[in-house]
């Protein structure tokens, strides 16, 4: 992100920022000269908010929740009571690593992953293994493979978690299948014993409502079975305002049909200038593209096509960075993550352009 930000020439398919033209600045500022419209309300909303969040955004949360799965039986589960408000994703999965891990500990994580939440696990001293991926999520073999295996060498008292991005992934944009969750959590539950605690399965949404494409699947909710004093306020007033109205429901709308274009775009150009060995799956949502690279060539951080590009003026993040270290496989070397958020139709299409240039190179 530092690097995109302080080369503007360069072209950035690598940070996961949004797209410029969808930020609802004019919204935004409505709801500001609301909120601080009189002395009242604007002393209330610049004032410390409670730790928990602020009741009406935790209260409107849980009934987005309920909503999106279509589900009554959430009614006694996504409660306002069990909600937080954090600063951002990031925060979040810091505290439920701190609460529920120690060092030496194990999380279980896709193969690839979040390389953020990657970095907070190491930060912990937490160890991590990775699962393969399939089409539609998880391989669930390979899971009860681990799990089976941490069983006999003594180590499941160590496993803590099954974390995955379950909508639209990042990074390579799969989206785990709704019978792939209930899968995940019967085999967390059948080793829950034998590893003497609660196996829990954290399950990173983020991009869910980012959809443009198929059928929504409902999240593992919907399967029956001290960083700061007082929360950022002003943001949660305004983002409670937002969801209390249709404002919100209409800028996901944008965000969808702005993004499905951007998609698009990316495909078009992946066609027309990558080669034909190079691999990837077109996402129905989110902000990314997975290209795999044909041997021999590599991706990583080091390799020869990495410098090429950025010879070029493009940046994209090494596939390797999204691989937890996991001493039981080779991490793989010949993958990518383009992400068509904030990149403009222009950059989209000039950037995968030079990567093909690159390619086409190599490949002679």
């Amino acid at each position: 992100m530092s690097t995109a930000l302080s080369q503007p020439r360069l072209i950035s398919l690598a940070a996961g920022f949004t797209d410029q033209v969808t930020l609802p600045v004019e919204e935004t500022r409505a709801i500001m000269e609301e909120l601080l419209g009189s002395a009242k309300s604007g002393s209330v909303t610049l004032q410390y908010g409670t730790t928990l969040g602020d009741p009406i955004l935790r209260e409107l949360t849980a009934s987005r929740l309920q909503l999106l799965d279509g589900n009554t039986a959430l009614s006694s589960i996504a409660t306002a009571e069990r909600m937080i408000i954090t600063n951002g994703s990031q925060q979040l999965l810091y505290m439920v690593t701190e609460a529920l891990c120690d060092p030496g500990d194990i999380v279980l994580v896709e193969d690839p992953s979040y390389f953020v939440y990657l970095g907070i696990l190491q930060s912990h001293g937490v160890r991590t293994k990775g699962v393969r991926m399939q089409p539609d999520g998880l391989d669930l073999a390979h899971l009860e493979e681990l799990l089976t295996t941490l069983q006999r060498e003594k180590q499941l008292h160590r496993l803590k978690l099954l974390y995955l991005v379950s909508y639209y992934q990042n990074p390579t944009g799969l989206t785990t299948s709704f019978e792939k969750k209930i899968g995940a959590l019967k085999l967390l539950r059948r080793f829950e014993r034998a590893a003497g605690h609660t196996l829990y399965l954290l399950e990173d949404a983020a991009y869910r409502e980012l959809r443009f494409r198929g059928e929504d699947v409902k999240s593992a909710l919907a399967i029956k079975g001290n960083h700061d004093f007082g929360s950022s306020n002003l943001l949660q007033q305004l983002l409670a305002r937002a969801l209390g109205s249709d404002l919100y429901e209409r800028h996901l709308a944008v965000l969808r049909n702005r993004y499905a274009q951007k998609a698009k775009v990316t495909r078009k150009a992946l066609q027309q200038h990558f080669p034909p060995s190079v691999r990837w799956r077109e996402p129905e949502g989110g902000l990314y593209f997975w290209p795999r690279l044909p041997h021999p060539l590599t991706s990583g951080t080091r390799s020869r096509f990495f410098h090429e590009a950025l010879r070029k003026e493009v940046l994209y993040v090494p596939g390797e960075l999204c691989y937890a270290d996991d001493r039981d496989r080779r991490k793989p070397n010949n993958e990518m993550r383009l992400s068509f958020g904030a990149a403009s139709e222009g950059n989209l299409r000039a950037g995968i352009e030079r990567l093909g240039q690159v390619l086409q190179k190599l490949l002679r």
